[in-house]
Parts: structure tokens; sequence; C-alpha cells
């Protein structure tokens, strides 16, 4: 009888083991080293940033294919007789820009900043663009002003540069509206 309780006390002993979670158990994995996750975090983080730069750039080119796209500029040189305050654009009546400046972005432009007010698309032909200018003038008054241009748009992309100038002669902003050639 004693053969039979030692030959069936250990198999019942190895059943409490494993029932109880005292059975040997394989050493869980070392730790990675953390200057390693660190590492692809920031692989990771520069594959995303590429992939959004990626698909901006998909995104613009299907919104705004270049056949049809105009992208309207704003430049200003000197800006002695005129201190820019907001510049609105209608094309064909239609608003389709209207931007109020800080002035960080003013100096921006005053120091050769050139700033993209409006992208979009137009059909081909003939189109008229109105640019406003809110501002001070000399003598700290205030100022709005008008330019019209027609634009004939073809095939490909066209660009226009709303630009401020100082006209030294009659001490007077001029106010310039053209396309890029």
């Amino acid at each position: 009888m004693r053969a039979w309780i030692k030959a069936t006390a250990v198999p019942i002993l190895m059943l409490l083991a494993l029932a109880t979670g005292r059975a040997e158990e394989p050493a869980p994995p070392p730790a990675p080293d953390r200057s390693v996750l660190d590492a692809k975090v920031q692989d990771l983080r520069r594959e995303v940033v590429d992939l959004n730069r990626d698909l901006f750039m998909l995104e613009e080119d299907l919104l705004f294919p270049a056949s049809t796209q105009i992208a309207v500029f704003v430049s200003m040189d000197v800006g002695t007789f005129f201190d820019l305050d907001s510049v609105q654009v209608r094309i064909d009546g239609k608003e389709v820009a209207n931007y109020l400046y800080t002035a960080r972005e003013r100096e921006a432009l005053l120091r050769g900043g050139v700033q993209r007010v409006w992208l979009g698309n137009m059909k081909a032909g003939e189109h008229e663009m109105v640019a406003f200018f809110t501002g001070r003038g000399t003598h700290e008054r205030d100022y709005k002003r008008g330019a019209t241009l027609t634009i004939e748009k073809g095939v490909g992309a066209r660009y226009v540069e709303l630009r401020i100038s100082d006209r030294v002669r009659k001490l007077q902003p001029e106010f310039v509206v053209r396309v890029w050639e």
C-alpha cells in the first residue's frame, strides 16, 4: 500500500503545483532597452510626418488641378505711405478671400515676405478680379482702395500678385494687380 501511495503522490503533487501556478514557468523575456524604444518611436513619428505631407500634396493635386488652379498672393514694398489692415478679393463678384493682418504679418510683408491669400479653381475664360486694400494712409487717415484686373484663364495654373508699393512722387501708395508669367 505504501508503494501505491508513493506512486500516486508524485503525480498528485505535480497536479497541485500546476493548479496553484507553482510549476516552473519560463522566465519572462528581458525588457527591451528604453533607448531602442525611443528610437523606434521617433522613426515612426518621422514616417507619419512624411506620410502626412504626401497625403497633403495628393489632396491639393486632387482639389486644385493645375489646369484650373489660380493662386492670389500679397506683397509689399517699402510701406511708408500705407499701413495695411486687410485685403479682400472678389472674383466675378463673389468674395473668395478676406484677410485681416496682424502687426507681425505686416512686418513680414515689409521685409519681403509674400503671402498666399487664396488658392482655388476657375474655369477657362475671362474673369474679373477686384482687390480691396484697407489700412492707414498718410497723416494717419483711414484708407480704402480697390484695384481691378481682367484675367484670361487658359490651360495651366495662374498666379496673381497684389502688390502694394510707395509712389514717392505723389506721396501715396500704389496698388498693382498683375498676373505672373
